[in-house]
């Protein structure tokens, strides 16, 4: 079988989307399908194209197998709504032309949405090369964006969802990373298969984390310290002020380390608050290689996942809740609806807590403070919890068996 992965996002760049992307793809080549990813030069979170790949209008090159085709887009910095358009629309137009005129055909397009907007390039492409199209959909487009007040134009909110029917009615599979997105879209489309593939762990890179105990020491985090991790993007819909102020109400315990890992548009903000709130317990770190930050992970007593309260949110499932819990983190879970059914009320992993609520962050913090024995209960329960409902291996073959019902 020969398969297009289109994506505006892939390893190099460090995130839960691209780790997740870089799996599967390996995953369906084990399978024996031959996978050419169509994507871009990387540039996330940091809006800036990597030095060694700037100044090229396209590139090709083999990751572990994978044949990876690359292609120039638009980045700025700029936050508002025309840059982040310039910067959809140069790839959707980028990746079309290149795909036309250099791809072989292919029996299967996926293509991972968001960016919506590439649903276009992937319309046309699958129908040149003779392939069929799945959609892959991790966040609904425009829903997201305009319940998080992202896209509040009545015209570009009613074409958009033009766009996405479009999107789903052409495809001859859909994929839904959560439940939520998956029953969103079964009952606006009763006549399409759509397909649950969630994210999930990597046993393997998992069993390989070691030396959790020299991550501490080359942070300079002391050993007697009680550290709660954030890691991945530090965005807006992540509100992640809630942890500064559980922070500030943890002063009489200075134990407690509160550590952001990770870059994203709210970081310096969030740094700013922290130095103007005097905040000794809250300390950021810079992006890493993942398995550093899967040692760092490992070396601390629990993880920390909020987003913002939100009914959008009651189907999401933060991908960095697989790799802490396979790790044995207990989980600090701000999030309501399926990630909170889940994980603290079927996979017993952890301790929820109100969304943007730092008095019950603070009291969950207290909690796991005065009670090891819950800490470890809950490390363990997780450890197993995913292992057994979230192997990406198991989640593999069941897309691979999806794929092959289309042939």
């Amino acid at each position: 079988m020969r398969i297009i992965l289109l994506t505006q996002y892939f390893p190099p760049e460090v995130g839960a989307p691209q780790n997740r992307l870089f799996a599967m793809a390996k995953g369906l080549r084990e399978k024996g399908a031959e996978v050419t990813v169509l994507t871009a030069m990387p540039h996330y979170p940091d809006m800036r194209i990597r030095a060694d790949y700037r100044g090229k209008w396209s590139m090709r090159e083999e990751m572990e197998g994978l044949d990876v085709r690359r292609v120039w887009l638009f980045v700025s910095k700029g936050r508002g709504l025309l840059p982040r358009l310039l910067n959809y629309f140069s790839f959707v137009l980028t990746a079309l032309v290149h795909g036309l005129f250099t791809l072989r055909r292919a029996d299967v397009l996926l293509v991972e949405s968001p960016p919506l907007f590439l649903g276009i390039t992937a319309m046309w492409l699958a129908r040149a090369k003779g392939a069929r199209l799945v959609f892959n959909v991790s966040d609904l487009w425009p829903e997201s964006a305009v319940q998080l007040g992202l896209v509040t134009n009545k015209l570009a909110i009613r074409l958009s969802g033009r766009l996405e029917m479009r999107c789903y009615r052409r495809a001859a599979l859909i994929t839904g990373q959560t439940m939520g997105i998956v029953d969103n879209i079964r009952t606006r489309c009763p006549d399409k298969t759509v397909l649950w593939i969630p994210n999930g762990v990597d046993i393997d890179l998992i069993e390989g984390v070691d030396d959790a105990h020299g991550s501490r020491a080359r942070h300079g985090i002391p050993v007697e310290a009680f550290v709660l991790a954030y890691t991945g993007i530090i965005g807006h819909a992540q509100g992640l002020e809630v942890v500064l102020l559980a922070a500030e109400r943890l002063r009489d315990r200075p134990e407690v380390l509160f550590l952001l890992v990770g870059d994203g548009p709210e970081r310096a903000g969030l740094m700013a608050l922290a130095r103007e709130k005097g905040l000794p317990n809250v300390r950021f770190i810079d992006p890493m290689p993942r398995r550093e930050v899967l040692a760092l992970v490992a070396a601390c007593d629990g993880v920390v996942v909020p987003l913002r309260r939100n009914k959008l949110f009651e189907g999401a499932i933060p991908s960095k809740i697989f790799e802490a819990l396979a790790l044995g983190r207990p989980l600090l879970l701000g999030v309501e609806g399926e990630a909170r059914r889940l994980f603290i009320e079927e996979g017993n992993a952890g301790l929820s807590f109100t969304p943007e609520d730092d008095t019950a962050l603070e009291q969950a913090v207290r909690r796991y403070l005065h009670d090891a024995d819950l800490r470890a209960n809950h490390g363990a329960n997780g450890a197993r919890y995913v292992r057994d409902k979230f192997d990406r291996r198991r989640i593999t073959d069941r897309l691979w068996e999806g794929l092959n019902t289309l042939s």
